[in-house]
């Protein structure tokens, strides 16, 4: 039913569509009259009965001109619905394809953390496809066969109703075995988009690891995964096939045991001199008629079938809501004094097994021109922070704020505009050095871009290079080395002059001597806005105004890089293990 509501916005097509189809079938409906008329007269010719021969001959004449004509009309409006048809199909699947693409940028990170690209872009185009196909091979062909049957069955039982019920006879069989068939190709139809997705799951993975693929060598078990899953979805393909052929066989027995028994009982009739051969003629070209909406039955229900299955597959993610949004009526952030802070801040990732809570009870202040850095070890909660502050995620206990306004209680897109957070894991997109330089703001002029890129220590890198700023980086920046990528990160994030500033391991592929060149270039851009740094390397972050050091999601120690080795704790352990060698290495 939602499909047919987006078929039908496109009301004049989908009238025009649905009336050109009806018109074809009227047409098609005279040609057995026309035959019938046809045989009688050729007949009449050949028995020499009355008349002259002349006006027999004109008579053919006319109704072989007529048969003609109608077939000519119903060709060509035929090809009208069928285009319509194909058209509106089109349509619907032209705005479903923007509705799912804009969907998926609108969905939270939690999202996007149980599910995999390769089930999504299965969504967005093998299913979006199912549901394309619906409206050209289910509606209009229903409403092709409604008409032939409904206005048919009405002619043919009217001219005679014995052999008329036997032409029908077929019609109960072929839509239980329809019914029946649509259940069980609903189920296989979901099944193989499933086994599907598995295969897009597995080439995703291969082709985003190909080097660590060719590393190891390890082709041959790769070949073997995907050989596994293509089986699995031929499989299912198979028996999907075996479904339908065996009830479109059965359905084509049936109407052929309904053609025999007409020119069984139709002949008897013919021979007794009940009805003439033309009137037989006629109920068995209506019934030649109906053979290709009969075998073509199988395919409307395997249209049905596979819309209902993409459909759901396709909806089931068009009607989620986002669980990061903006509340009603929320203002613009303001940025005033520019105080970040954090009060009381709990946070907790929600999976399968439940709850498993990350941050417990986080607190700390930054304003302008400091540097807060933190630090601890993996999985403590270090990342998830960098990820509360532009709203990634929500906090799940206490609040974050810029200048006392919730962050919760703002526009995302301007808490996103102040807030600049430049990840570990860097993505490049398949463009230029300048057009990912310039990605938040691509009307930015060059002089601004090289700007950025001095300050991440890139530029004279870029200018060595052939073409310049106009290099193509490759597929997630394949052409540039993990030192590079992160420098072009910092250069895309620090373009936009956000208020905040969030280095999130971002100089981890950086040597030593080239980060202290990025921090010292960066000085000016940093001196009057907020800054953490998060960071494993303890020289990264030792000049910072405080230090947090967190474990288990909670911060065990806090002050400055003398404060805390003067302290003797976990941070003066971490110290000396990175940065004060043992005597026995030393010598």
């Amino acid at each position: 039913m939602r499909i047919i509501r987006l078929a039908l916005k496109h009301r004049w097509r989908v009238a025009i569509a649905f009336v050109t189809t009806i018109v074809a079938a009227n047409f098609q409906l005279l040609i057995p009259q026309f035959l019938g008329q046809a045989v009688d007269f050729a007949h009449g010719l050949l028995a020499g009965g009355p008349g002259s021969e002349e006006e027999a001959e004109a008579a053919l004449l006319t109704t072989a001109f007529m048969l003609l004509g109608a077939s000519i009309l119903r060709g060509g409006f035929t090809m009208l619905h069928n285009y319509l048809g194909e058209s509106v199909g089109h349509l619907v699947g032209y705005g479903l394809r923007l509705a799912y693409y804009e969907k998926l940028q609108r969905l939270s990170f939690g999202f996007y953390d149980r599910v995999h690209t390769g089930d999504l872009i299965t969504r967005g185009l093998l299913d979006l496809e199912g549901v394309r196909f619906f409206f050209n091979a289910g509606m209009v062909r229903l409403v092709l066969l409604a008409n032939l049957i409904g206005i048919g069955s009405f002619l043919v039982i009217s001219a005679d109703t014995v052999l008329g019920l036997l032409a029908l006879s077929f019609v109960p069989f072929v839509a239980w075995r329809s019914s029946t068939a649509r259940l069980k190709l609903r189920k296989m139809w979901r099944l193989l988009q499933e086994r599907m997705s598995e295969l897009s799951l597995i080439m995703d993975e291969n082709l985003g690891g190909i080097r660590v693929v060719r590393a190891f060598a390890a082709q041959d078990h790769e070949m073997g995964k995907f050989d596994i899953a293509s089986e699995r979805a031929l499989d299912m393909a198979n028996q999907r096939i075996g479904v339908r052929v065996r009830n479109t066989t059965a359905m084509t027995f049936a109407y052929f045991i309904a053609m025999g028994l007409v020119l069984w009982f139709g002949g008897l009739k013919v021979i007794d001199g009940e009805i003439s051969v033309g009137k037989l003629a006629e109920f068995l070209a209506f019934m030649t008629i109906l053979q290709m909406p009969v075998r073509q039955l199988g395919m409307m229900v395997n249209a049905f079938a596979r819309a209902s299955t993409c459909g759901a597959r396709l909806f089931e993610v068009l009607d989620l809501e986002p669980s990061i949004r903006n509340a009603p009526d929320a203002p613009d952030l303001k940025v005033t004094d520019g105080v970040l802070r954090f009060e009381d801040v709990d946070f907790a990732y929600r999976d399968a097994t439940g709850d498993e809570r990350v941050l417990k009870g986080v607190n700390f202040k930054v304003g302008p021109g400091q540097v807060l850095g933190i630090v601890g070890p993996p999985g403590s909660g270090k990342s998830t922070i960098a990820h509360l502050i532009p709203r990634f995620y929500d906090v799940g206990g206490g609040r974050i704020t810029i200048d006392g306004q919730d962050i919760r209680n703002v526009k995302l897109e301007s808490l996103r505009r102040a807030v600049g957070v430049v990840q570990q894991d860097t993505f490049m997109f398949t463009a230029s050095i300048e057009n990912n330089v310039a990605y938040g703001d691509p009307w930015a002029d060059g002089e601004r871009i090289a700007r950025a890129n001095r300050a991440a220590q890139l530029h004279d890198y870029v200018n060595r290079l052939p073409m310049g700023y106009e290099t193509l980086v490759g597929e997630r920046g394949v052409s540039l080395s993990g030192g590079q990528r992160q420098r072009l990160s910092i250069a895309r994030s620090v373009m936009l002059k956000p208020s905040f500033l969030v280095f999130d391991d971002s100089t981890a592929a950086i040597d030593a001597a080239t980060e202290q060149r990025i921090r010292a270039a960066l000085k000016d851009t940093t001196q009057d806005r907020a800054t953490i740094i998060i960071s494993h390397r303890l020289s990264s972050l030792m000049h910072a105004h405080e230090i947090l050091f967190i474990e288990d999601g909670r911060v065990v120690e806090r002050g400055s890089h003398e404060e805390l080795i003067a302290a003797g704790g976990r941070y003066r352990e971490l110290y000396m293990l990175q940065l004060k060698p043992a005597d026995g290495e030393e010598r």
